[in-house]
């Protein structure tokens, strides 16, 4: 009995010792996987936020190549409509370009038409005479002639010498039925003394641009519709009024042969119509 007793002892501490030492393996196990949970666990938990952060990477990225292709659509029409705004900013363009080609045409007529005016004037009225200045300004014809041509000092008579000179004047200017003439009377800087009659310069350098004007009409054939009377007093001079000479000169009667406005734009006009057969 005693012999069973202490077998059942030694048995009974065996397995006491076995289930010990089970117990702190499977407390080693457990600790060691708990460690490999809460590692996981952190790898895990980093790995979601790499994820969200990824995600909200791929949404912008999305949102940017979404914009990227609105944009694109947008770049297109404003392309398309740009392109069609070019074209038409280079229709107009060439529309203005003939406009322009065309007035240019006109004008060169026109300054052709001048320079035959202005030989014809030279070749009649004798630019030689020291005189009678002819000369062109901005396509204007201008003949000058000094006083002492036409009249005598202080007299708004006519000489018969001036006569001469005036009847080549009306010759061009009845050959160019397309133009007209203004005659316009200067005087110096010394005050008229008035007879009754006269009361200044004013009216010195008016009569005297009258007396040309029927002499052209009533002596020489020069249509009046074609003819403009106008003084112009002292008020114009070519110099100063300090010498003889230079009053002499700017006691002047000038004869401006211009074309007639609406005959002017008749011509382009013309030329414009050619341009377009």
């Amino acid at each position: 009995m005693r012999k069973v007793v202490i077998a059942l002892s030694v048995l009974m501490a065996l397995t006491s010792c076995v289930s010990k030492k089970k117990y702190a393996d499977l407390e080693a196990k457990n600790k060691e996987t708990q460690d490999l949970l809460n590692s996981c666990t952190v790898k895990l938990n980093s790995c979601l936020e790499e994820k969200a952060g990824l995600t909200a990477t791929v949404d912008g990225l999305k949102q940017h190549n979404q914009d990227l292709l609105n944009s694109s659509k947008d770049l297109t029409m404003l392309t398309s409509k740009g392109a069609a705004n070019l074209e038409k900013s280079l229709e107009s363009l060439k529309e203005k370009d003939l406009k322009i080609s065309r007035l240019q045409d006109a004008l060169t007529k026109k300054d052709s038409v001048t320079l035959a005016l202005v030989t014809s004037l030279k070749s009649s009225v004798g630019i030689s005479d020291p005189d009678i200045e002819i000369n062109v300004e901005k396509g204007v014809v201008f003949i000058s002639i000094a006083d002492k041509l036409l009249f005598k000092s202080g007299s708004y008579d006519v000489t018969d010498k001036a006569k001469g000179v005036l009847a080549k004047v009306a010759k061009v200017v009845n050959d160019k039925p397309d133009f007209e003439c203004m005659v316009e009377g200067h005087t110096d800087n010394v005050p008229y003394r008035s007879n009754g009659v006269l009361l200044d310069n004013w009216d010195l350098s008016v009569k005297r641009s009258t007396s040309i004007v029927r002499v052209l009409t009533n002596d020489l054939g020069v249509n009046p519709a074609k003819l403009i009377a106008a003084g112009r007093s002292s008020y114009v001079p070519l110099v100063e009024n300090d010498t003889p000479d230079n009053k002499a000169r700017n006691r002047r009667t000038r004869i401006v042969v211009m074309p007639k406005i609406d005959q002017f734009y008749d011509m382009i006009e013309k030329e414009m119509k050619k341009q377009q057969k």
